[in-house]
């Protein structure tokens, strides 16, 4: 998949996730990290899962719903790992 190609599923998987989350507007750069960090933690996942390679080289639903799963865990963790705030 080529650099255009990434930055779109990982807008899409950002987007999406940090929907599904609930988690706060970070911005568009933000977004596309979180997409394309959850993807590499997506196809990590579902490597370590199915003992195959994750179906990230094409750009289909099947990369952007690995990239979605990978994406929500990342958020999950992150908000998780956020210090609350006092009020």
């Amino acid at each position: 998949m080529s650099i255009l190609g990434w930055l779109v599923v990982g807008f899409v998987a950002g987007a999406l996730a940090r929907w599904i989350t609930g988690a706060p507007h970070r911005g568009c750069l933000t977004t596309i990290a979180i997409g394309v960090a959850g993807a590499l933690v997506g196809g990590a996942l579902y490597r370590l899962a199915l003992d195959d390679e994750p179906p990230l080289d094409e750009f289909d639903l099947a990369s952007v719903l690995v990239a979605l799963l990978g994406s929500v865990i990342l958020l999950l963790v992150l908000e998780a790992l956020r210090p609350r705030s006092r009020r």
